[in-house]
C-alpha cells in the first residue's frame, strides 16, 4: 500500500467532528476557516477525527452516512470503510462511518462523489497555481480496531 496513505490507529467508533453537514455548499477547514465553495452539494456529511492527522497534517477526514449532521456536532460512529485519496500528492485517506455497513449502492456512490471530487480538487489546485498528485485511490483494507487508543498516543497528530 502507498505509504502516503497510513492511516494512525483508529477506534472502532472514533469521535467525527461535522465540518460540513450533508448537501452543504461550503467546505469548511476544523478550524472553521472556509476551504471552498462548491457548485454541486456534498451529498454527504463530511468532517474529521480530532486529534489525528493525515499524511497531509490535516486532521484526518471523515464521511458520516445518513440523515443531515449540523455543523460542529459531535458524534460516535463506527468505521466501515476507508477510501484512499491523494491531494496535492499527499496521502489524504476519508474514513466512512456509518450505523450499519455500507450497501453496494452506497460503496457505489461513495466512488463517484470521490471520483468527480478528485477531478473539483484538481482544478481547483491548478485555479491556486499548483499542479500536484490529486486522485481517487479505491477503497483501503479497513483498519484493525484500537478501541483503546487515545488520539493523544498516536504518532502523528493533527495541528
Amino acid at each position: 500500500m502507498d505509504e502516503r496513505l497510513w492511516l494512525p490507529p483508529l477506534p472502532s467508533e472514533p469521535e467525527v467532528l461535522i465540518e460540513c453537514p450533508r448537501f452543504s455548499f461550503v467546505k469548511r477547514r476544523a478550524d472553521g476557516a472556509v476551504d471552498f465553495v462548491s457548485p454541486l452539494p456534498c451529498p454527504y456529511n463530511y468532517g474529521s477525527i480530532p486529534g489525528l492527522a493525515s499524511d497531509e497534517g490535516d486532521p484526518l477526514d471523515a464521511v458520516v452516512m445518513g440523515p443531515r449532521l449540523a455543523l460542529g456536532q459531535r458524534l460516535r460512529v463506527p468505521v466501515v470503510g476507508v477510501i484512499g485519496f491523494v491531494d496535492a500528492g499527499r496521502g489524504d485517506p476519508k474514513v466512512v462511518c456509518a450505523a450499519a455497513p455500507l450497501t453496494d449502492a452506497e460503496r457505489a456512490g461513495l466512488e463517484r462523489f470521490f471520483r468527480v471530487y478528485a477531478l473539483f480538487k484538481q482544478v481547483l489546485h491548478r485555479v491556486r497555481g499548483n499542479v500536484p498528485d490529486t486522485r481517487f485511490m479505491g477503497w483501503l483494507p479497513l483498519p484493525v480496531p484500537a478501541p483503546d487508543v487515545a488520539p493523544e498516543a498516536t504518532a502523528r497528530r493533527a495541528p
